[in-house]
């Protein structure tokens, strides 16, 4: 059919082949090559033989396709422009190697021959690092990284996510790069970005409540105080030494203000007296207390002819140095802490690696260890004297709520242990300020409760003779 064409175009016959239907075998025998490409090398071969300048003149026109969708065309020598199948050698992962057809190169090979392979024209200018794409795999993305197939040729592979903290920014990459210390990979894990900083802020709903109910707290002890101010001369408020109530009131009210430090952005300075205040706030709260349950004692002693001088050694000025000094130890205790090695912020990235967790860093183990285990020993000391005072013939007797008092206090804190020991970041903020707030507020309703109970809604049962008339109906 080619050399029907160019026979037409020398005669001048005006004949149209652009619908030929090639078919059957090819009419030259001997001719090995491209079936695409098998009708214009005939043609050419048959001309080579002669050399008829006229015909190759009109053979440089011939453009036609076939039925099989072949394009025949030849050059300006009168010779069949090659195709060519681009065969690709790959080696397996055990050795082997398999030839796998990739694509063909068509016949503008002349002006930079074009690769055409699976419907994407690749541009090969013949330099050794360019190779067609594989047709086996696609391209992994940024964000993945190759992974072999085992058993498959090194060309297939599998797109892997990169992990959490890892990145890759490049196509086709063989490994993911980790992100500095300070950064971590975003969602699509083609970038780095700086981790998110996290801490106990006023913003967050934890940090509200726990704001909410230190305030609360701290406005109940004022109010209580109050209350007491006004009937400081009853004798349900003369019990047991008034001051030592005033003194517990204000401890109390230190204690829930401490709270405070504990929430917002870590700071050198809020990181040196959040525990220092709550520690001098806590032994002044328990030494208060025990002194109270000391009182109670020494006046059930001083009822009895043989411990009438109880009180005459238990005054008041021996309960203020009692309570100064219980306090005073702890004081030097926080300031060898702070002097030695004080807590300072710190970033740590071992709790949760996708965040930054703005703590304080206690500094000293052992310091951190002698402050609360000197309010534990205090609270154990307090507990087991009211304990052992609950019992006394009195119509009024604060001992009993002295060890409910003490009870809950020793309870919240060993409770606080695990729990602070297990809880990651903010969290373990929000634990120790919870059990600050538990304890407190377990204090404030023991001791204070029954007698503001009395004061304002019995006060005919605040005088000394309904309490001495009531102790004498139970005797």
């Amino acid at each position: 059919m080619a050399f029907r064409a160019a026979i037409s175009l020398a005669s001048g016959t005006d004949e149209s082949f652009s619908n030929l239907n090639c078919t059957g075998p090819p009419p030259v025998i001997g001719i090995v090559g491209d079936s695409s490409s098998t009708a214009s090398i005939a043609i050419s071969s048959i001309l080579g033989l002669f050399r008829v300048p006229i015909l190759v003149h009109y053979l440089q026109k011939v453009n036609f396709t076939t039925g099989f969708g072949d394009h025949v065309s030849f050059d300006e020598n009168g010779d069949a422009l090659p195709i060519y199948d681009v065969m690709n050698w790959q080696p397996s992962s055990d050795g082997s190697i398999r030839v796998q057809a990739v694509g063909v190169v068509n016949e503008e090979a002349a002006t930079g021959m074009v690769l055409t392979l699976d419907d994407d024209a690749l541009y090969w200018n013949f330099e050794p690092k360019q190779i067609p794409r594989s047709v086996c795999s696609e391209s992994c993305p940024p964000g993945t990284r190759q992974a072999s197939r085992k058993g498959f040729p090194v060309c297939c592979f599998d797109c892997l996510p990169c992990r959490d903290g890892m990145i890759s920014n490049t196509t086709d990459a063989n490994e993911c790069t980790v992100c500095p210390d300070e950064f971590w990979s975003n969602k699509d894990k083609d970038q780095c970005i700086p981790k998110e900083v996290e801490f106990l802020s006023y913003e967050d709903p934890l940090g509200i409540s726990l704001t909410t109910a230190s305030l609360l707290g701290t406005c109940f002890c004022a109010l209580v105080m109050v209350i007491f101010a006004l009937h400081r001369n009853t004798p349900i408020v003369r019990a047991n030494n008034s001051e030592l109530s005033f003194l517990l009131l204000l401890s109390l009210k230190l204690c829930f203000l401490c709270v405070l430090l504990f929430i917002g952005q870590p700071q050198l300075w809020t990181c040196q007296l959040r525990h220092a205040v709550f520690g001098i706030s806590f032994v002044l709260c328990i030494s208060s207390i025990l002194v109270k349950t000391m009182v109670v004692i020494a006046v059930f002693k001083s009822s009895r002819p043989e411990g009438k001088s109880a009180l005459k050694w238990f005054g008041a000025t021996q309960q203020r140095c009692t309570v100064l000094i219980l306090t005073a130890i702890q004081v030097v205790i926080c300031a060898v802490w702070l002097s030695t090695a004080s807590p300072t912020p710190h970033k740590n990235n071992q709790y949760i690696r996708s965040k930054i967790v703005y703590e304080c860093a206690i500094g000293s183990v052992a310091g951190f260890s002698m402050l609360l285990g000197y309010i534990g020993l205090l609270a154990a000391v307090s507990f087991l004297l009211a304990f052992l005072a609950r019992n006394l013939p009195d119509n009024f007797n604060e001992a009993k709520f002295i060890t409910f008092s003490m009870l809950i206090f020793c309870a919240v804190w060993i409770a606080f242990v695990p729990a602070y020991l297990s809880s990651p970041g903010k969290y373990a903020v929000a634990v120790e300020t919870f059990a600050i707030l538990a304890s407190s507020f377990g204090l404030l309703v023991a001791i204070f409760a029954p007698k503001c109970y009395i004061i304002l809604l019995h006060p005919e049962r605040n005088t000394k003779k309904a309490i001495m008339g009531r102790d004498t109906q139970k005797k």
